[in-house]
């Protein structure tokens, strides 16, 4: 048990780091802190929700170096970023743009969210009809009198 804790407490506490590799890092600086900055806007491919900075996966090391060797020919942040999304499109970026390719992007998480609940609606709206439906309505004075000669024989 106390294992588990420590466990647990390990991973609510844990920072995630940084996947950069020190073969990777530029020795300049200023050009070391804008690849990471165009590496926190770039998607990793294969792990989809982490940027190619905090992905371990290969394809996010080719897309580091490829951005620090973009940088270090003297391309500017956009060009970079502009570069990466010709070769793999706008599904590269952690925060695509508003157009019509990425709708789905975009509004897709809200349709199935609205979606979902709409059926529950439905769903808890047909069981309290159905729950309402199975209780029968209170007798008429006139119906408890008949029922009260039927009971009796009195109603052949």
């Amino acid at each position: 048990m106390r294992r588990l804790l420590l466990v647990l407490l390990f991973c609510v506490l844990s920072v995630p780091a940084s996947a950069v590799q020190p073969d990777e890092i530029l020795k300049d600086p200023t050009l070391e802190a804008r690849a990471r900055e165009v590496g926190k806007e770039l998607r990793c491919l294969v792990c989809q929700n982490q940027s190619i900075d905090d992905s371990d996966a290969d394809l996010a090391r080719d897309l580091r170096v490829l951005v620090r060797e973009r940088i270090v020919a003297g391309d500017s942040n956009s060009e970079v970023i502009d570069y990466v999304v010709s070769r793999y499109g706008d599904f590269v970026l952690l925060n695509p743009p508003f157009k019509l390719k990425t709708y789905a992007l975009w509004f897709g998480p809200g349709i199935i969210i609205a979606f979902g609940l709409f059926a529950i609606f439905i769903f808890f709206r047909r069981r309290g009809d159905d729950a309402a439906g199975g209780a029968p309505d209170a007798l008429s004075e006139a119906e408890k009198e008949k029922l009260s000669r039927l009971i009796d024989g009195e109603g052949r």
